[in-house]
């Protein structure tokens, strides 16, 4: 009897890594073989960068904090100090929203911690 192959999934399994790859390079982006390792890594890259994202985005939020907190006469560590201590909780996106699109909003915060 002749080996049963599921030649429905492997077409559709195919297809699927295909569509992924669609819009690379030359090869890249029609043979299989290329294709399925650009696409693996492409995933690889892309599961890595979320995490790194959110790395990204806290250090940015920080470097503005700091920024709007010495233009009031505050260190980014004192702030963040005061803030705890008076048990204000007030995250590091918040507080970088408040730093770069309400100004009075983030001053009034900082007096309230001075």
């Amino acid at each position: 009897m002749p080996r049963s192959v599921n030649a429905v999934a492997s077409r559709a399994r195919r297809k699927k890594v295909l569509k992924l790859a669609k819009g690379n390079f030359g090869s890249r982006g029609n043979v299989w073989t290329v294709a399925k390792n650009t696409v693996e890594k492409g995933l690889q890259y892309a599961y890595r960068d979320r995490k790194n994202k959110k790395r990204a985005f806290r250090s940015l939020w920080i470097q503005r904090i700091n920024a709007a907190a010495r233009l009031n006469g505050l260190t980014y560590s004192e702030l963040i100090g005061r803030l705890a201590k008076k048990e204000i909780c007030l995250n590091r996106k918040v507080l970088a929203d408040l730093a770069m699109n309400h100004p009075k909003a983030f001053e009034a915060v900082v007096k309230q911690v001075k």
